[in-house]
Parts: structure tokens; sequence; C-alpha cells
């Protein structure tokens, strides 16, 4: 939201530069002169930042070791349905059994309607969840899901299977 400031103060400089020819002559120079000096500012921040590799970019190359999707346990997973006909709301807790400090975790849930055991897949989902764990600790989490209803009608068997598929922790 800071750029509105500068951008109205250009709007101003260029009506006073049409408006009078005085402040045309002075408002000319000045401008071309900051122009300069900001290319040169934005070229000299470019070459810095460009030319070292930074320290997470170091940190990239080495290998580190990360909490891995067996590691967190998702218990207690229950499915509900939301406002709208594709939408589910999905409640469970969720163990962190590594070593590392949880950030998130991505969900992938997929729904199959499964009446007299003939099962066919209605859709799948992934959510994000956002859950910061300390190692060894467990939390409750919510979040939802939204399947495609091609059909109009309900699941009269729901049947839901899920996985962790991504983590994301750090050392604590």
């Amino acid at each position: 939201m800071i750029w509105i400031f500068p951008a109205l103060a250009g709007l101003l400089i260029i009506y006073f530069a049409m408006r009078s020819s005085r402040f045309q002559h002075f408002a000319e120079p000045v401008l071309s002169l900051m122009v300069a000096a900001g290319l040169i500012v934005a070229f000299v921040i470019w070459i810095n930042e460009g030319g070292n590799p930074s320290d997470t970019e170091t940190d990239r190359s080495i290998p580190q070791a990360r909490p891995s999707p067996e590691d967190i346990a998702v218990e207690g997973l229950a499915f509900e349905p939301n406002r709208t006909d594709t939408s589910y709301r999905a409640t469970g807790t969720v163990v962190n059994k590594s070593s590392f400090n949880l950030d998130y975790f991505r969900l992938a849930v997929t729904l199959e309607d499964c009446p007299k055991n003939q099962c066919r897949t209605l859709g799948e989902d992934t959510a994000l969840v956002l859950a910061r764990i300390p190692a060894g600790r467990s939390q409750s989490f919510e979040t939802f899901f939204t399947f495609p209803n091609r059909y109009g009608v309900e699941p009269t068997a729901p049947k839901w299977s899920y996985r962790v598929t991504e983590v994301r922790g750090r050392i604590p």
C-alpha cells in the first residue's frame, strides 16, 4: 500500500508539469536525475543480491534431514458435509512422532461411493494443513475438502481414504 504515495506524487508532478511552464522547466531535470539515481540504486541492489550466493541457497545445497510422512499420524479423522453439496469438513488429530517441530503437512483424501461393495471414485482433493506442533506432541485440526458432484447425487455409502503426502518441519 505504500506505493500509493509515490504514484499520487507522480500524478501531481505530471499534472503541474502540464499546467505550468515554469514548473515544467524545473521538474524535468529533477525528475530525470531522480529516475537515473533510482535505476542506479536498483542495479546495485540487483548485482549485490544476485552475485553472492545467499545463506538460503547454500543451505539448500546441503542435504538436511526432514520429517517424513511416516512420522505423522492422523487419528480420528471424521468427515461431515459442509454447506455446499460438494464440500466436506474434516476434523481430526495429528500426532507428530518425529524429532522435528512440525510446520505443516499435506493431506490427500479420496472419496469413493461403495454401495453393495462396488466402489467408484468420486474425487480426490489435497489440503494444506498448517500445524505448528512440537516434536512428540499432538494437536487437533480442521480443514475442508471439495469434491465434484458430477451426478448431483450424494454418495450413499461413502468410503474415505487418506494419506499424508508432504511434511515440513524444522529442528527444535
